[in-house]
């Protein structure tokens, strides 16, 4: 019983990993979700509201891009501020702060009336965002039993692609109707969450464990103990105590270049910038593209841009259901070859209509949405509880310098190659991520522990 055993980072750890899949999990998951979910509707916002204010502001390419870009520089910068602030103070505080940060900046850019105000904003906003997903995503993983953490996570993950998807609706409708500012508007409904997310979402118990917090970690662990179990009417699996190494280590950031960690970095940092720079680099465009490249009206622009998310969220919930069985390796190859196939049809094709365009732009989402949501996964495995927030804050770093120069890159290439150089230039970003994969570290269904001592 949990009760005789040694209070230890151990003993916490290893009662974490006996739990069943339960309500408390997902009622967890569905508070961070709904954070998540407006992350995945931020992200895509500008993109949405582009089409609309590049005309009235009367916005060159060059400085399109920059505004797309601008909020992947604040997320930059919050991901390496939050991620030690995880570390420092713990995950749900930092958590509170970046969902209310970025709530908060969603209206004030409602009430924006130029670039230049809106290009400021959308970079405070864009610290608070890219705080926010490297944090959850922590969290999340720390709570979950190896068995189920591949499909669970990525049920929470997929939330994000939903959010996307959101987005691409609510810009469909909400745009030509109400009006561009109320995109950021719905933006600022995660201010509620903030408010309320200490009260369902403990602290995590490995975390505490980590700082020497014991005592914390236990009760929080008993609780969770309690309510998995409807008070002792469900009898839970026996502790089975799970081998740890390290168990005295402290936050070191120059751990992440040392030892066995050094490939790893290294190697996901390469897999996060070849994925964001192709996911982000076309889906923040591709409104204004169906308005500026197809001449497409307003309306019709903003209904087929909706066929990327929905090709996101197909992928993302085709790998939440098979990355457990095939393992995250042989998913990551497997993506990448299929996505390298539908950018080279593309470069080929020179996306001739718009409608194929909608179509080879649609599958190659499948498998951008899919890497881009189990990527999240992978790297919260190969860090240990120590690390893991800082681990995966660098990593989301990369991402969001990815993020912002896939955009520009789109802002000077179109209109010197057209769409066919775009699509060139992102089936060979493509083929590094492919390279990389190869060598990844399989995780699938072995305890974090186990997997980053």
């Amino acid at each position: 019983m949990a009760d005789t055993l040694a209070l230890s980072q151990q003993s916490i750890a290893s009662r974490l990993e006996r739990l069943p899949y339960s309500n408390w999990h997902i009622t967890v998951t569905a508070f961070l979700g709904v954070a998540i979910f407006f992350d995945g509707f931020d992200a895509l916002t500008t993109a949405y509201v582009l089409p609309v204010i590049s005309r009235e502001w009367h916005i060159p390419p060059q400085s399109i891009g920059g505004l797309i870009s601008i909020s992947n520089v604040g997320q930059a910068l919050g991901a390496l501020i939050f991620g030690w602030t995880a570390e420092r103070i713990g995950r749900i505080p930092a958590a509170r702060m970046t969902i209310a940060l970025y709530a908060t900046m969603s209206l004030i850019c409602a009430f924006t009336s130029n670039y230049n105000e809106l290009f400021w904003c959308r970079l405070i906003e864009g610290i608070g965002l890219g705080g926010e997903i490297p944090i959850a995503s922590t969290y999340i993983s720390e709570i979950l039993r190896a068995d189920r953490r591949g499909g669970s996570f990525l049920g929470y993950q997929l939330i994000f692609p939903i959010g996307l998807l959101g987005a691409g609706i609510a810009g469909a409708i909400v745009v030509p109707t109400l009006g561009w500012q109320w995109m950021f508007i719905i933006g600022a409904v995660p201010a509620l969450i903030a408010l309320v997310l200490r009260r369902y979402c403990p602290e995590s118990p490995r975390w505490l464990a980590s700082k020497g917090r014991l005592d914390e970690a236990d009760r929080i662990v008993t609780d969770i103990e309690r309510t998995v179990s409807r008070n002792g009417q469900r009898e839970l699996p026996p502790v089975v105590l799970i081998p740890m190494q390290n168990l005295n280590a402290k936050t070191r950031w120059r751990e992440l270049f040392e030892g066995q960690y050094r490939r790893r970095t290294l190697l996901v940092w390469v897999l996060w910038a070849a994925t964001y720079m192709v996911s982000q680099g076309m889906q923040s465009w591709v409104p204004t593209l169906y308005r500026d490249v197809y001449h497409l009206p307003l309306q019709q622009a903003l209904n087929y841009a909706v066929a990327a998310p929905i090709g996101t969220v197909i992928g993302a919930f085709l790998c939440a259901i098979l990355i457990d069985r095939t393992g995250r390796r042989l998913w990551f190859i497997g993506a990448y070859i299929l996505l390298v196939c539908g950018l080279v049809e593309l470069w080929l094709t020179g996306g001739e209509t718009a409608y194929g365009m909608m179509l080879g732009y649609g599958f190659c989402s499948l498998w951008t949405g899919s890497v881009s949501m189990s990527i999240f996964l992978y790297t919260a495995e190969i860090y240990p509880t120590r690390m893991r927030a800082l681990g995966l804050s660098w990593a989301t770093f990369w991402l969001r310098i990815a993020a912002t120069i896939g955009p520009l890159m789109v802002g000077f290439i179109l209109p010197a190659y057209g769409i066919s150089g775009v699509f060139f230039m992102f089936s060979c970003i493509t083929m590094i991520g492919l390279l990389a994969a190869i060598f990844m570290t399989e995780t699938t269904k072995r305890v974090l522990e186990e997997v980053s001592p």
